[in-house]
């Protein structure tokens, strides 16, 4: 399984502002902006999946979890502690590795991949755009609430 870790450099000053939220408000706003960032990614993959069934189609999402499966490939995987907050792409169908990558049976029909690599500049501009704005509207709210409790 391909593994694709995006690290981006440059914007220290946004990880500060995060930083400066409790914990479970900048963990809100992460995922929300990751999860808003990552739907086009999985509408391309699933205008891309294969159309024998649909089945690709129907289980490609955006989301937090992951199957036990993914989850134990992904903690094996791993070097590092579990990130602050993790969003994916994918599907939950096993076909879909299947798929994207092939077998000895079966040719290679990538679809997540090339999803991925069409809409990636756009998504990481969009998560530091959009964080910018979700961190302040955060902030803005954290004040309000604090002024009332006065």
């Amino acid at each position: 399984m391909a593994r694709v870790t995006v690290k981006i450099v440059g914007l220290k000053e946004l990880d500060q502002a995060l930083g400066q939220l409790p914990k479970a408000t900048g963990k809100a706003v992460l995922r929300k902006v990751l999860m808003e960032a990552g739907e086009p990614v999985a509408q391309a993959a699933r205008a891309n999946a294969p159309r024998l069934t649909l089945n690709l189609v129907e289980t490609t999402d955006v989301g937090t979890k992951l199957t036990r499966r993914q989850a134990s490939l992904h903690k094996s995987q791993s070097k590092d502690a579990r990130a602050f907050s993790e969003v994916f792409v994918g599907t939950s169908d096993p076909a879909g590795m299947q798929d994207e990558f092939g077998n000895e049976h079966q040719a290679a029909e990538p679809w997540l991949r090339p999803a991925w690599d069409g809409k990636k500049d756009a998504t990481l501009d969009q998560i530091s755009n959009a964080l910018w704005g979700e961190i302040e509207r955060a902030a803005k709210r954290l004040a309000r609430k604090a002024k009332r409790r006065r």
